[in-house]
């Protein structure tokens, strides 16, 4: 099973969607404190609308504590400052990938511990980062693509009509 890790998230409709992304990849979510928000959050609530309660997640004191509970833990750490891409990285079927709060990533400092590890998404210009959720989504689909969909409903279905 893939883990996404957030570590000190700040927006609560980041992790509700965040949440939602992991229920619907049977992905485990891990929450590293302190958190902007309280866990029974009606934003974080909203954003994972009625999955939340399907959410395998696990929270943590802090990132040492993540780290105790986690040990040899594979950790990708995606981070605007990493000079190699996320698609140039092979993620193990039960690696855990991280991402930082949304107003400073990852601190600089845990990232130099784990360089070989780090990854950024592709980006123009002067942009300093894409949202949250949506980076999460990004690098969470090429992990999944990676270990080809594994369990994954890949399949669609119309309701009224059949594909031909």
């Amino acid at each position: 099973m893939l883990n996404i890790v957030l570590l000190e998230p700040e927006m609560p409709a980041n992790t509700g969607n965040i949440g939602r992304t992991c229920v619907a990849t049977n992905t485990r979510l891990h929450l590293i404190e302190p958190l902007g928000f309280q866990i029974n959050d009606k934003m974080l609530k909203r954003a994972g609308l009625d999955y939340w309660d399907k959410l395998d997640v696990r929270i943590y004191d802090n990132y040492q504590d993540f780290l105790d509970k986690n040990p040899g833990a594979k950790v990708y750490m995606a981070t605007t400052k990493a000079p190699k891409a996320y698609t140039h990285v092979q993620y193990e079927p039960d690696c855990y990938i991280m991402f930082g709060k949304e107003s400073a990533g990852i601190p600089e400092d845990i990232l130099l511990e784990n360089q070989e590890t780090c990854v950024r998404i592709p980006m123009v210009g002067d942009i300093r980062s894409l949202n949250l959720s949506n980076s999460v989504a990004i690098v969470l689909y090429e992990a999944l693509r990676q270990n080809n969909f594994e369990d994954m409903n890949l399949k669609g279905h119309l309701t009224k009509y059949d594909w031909k």
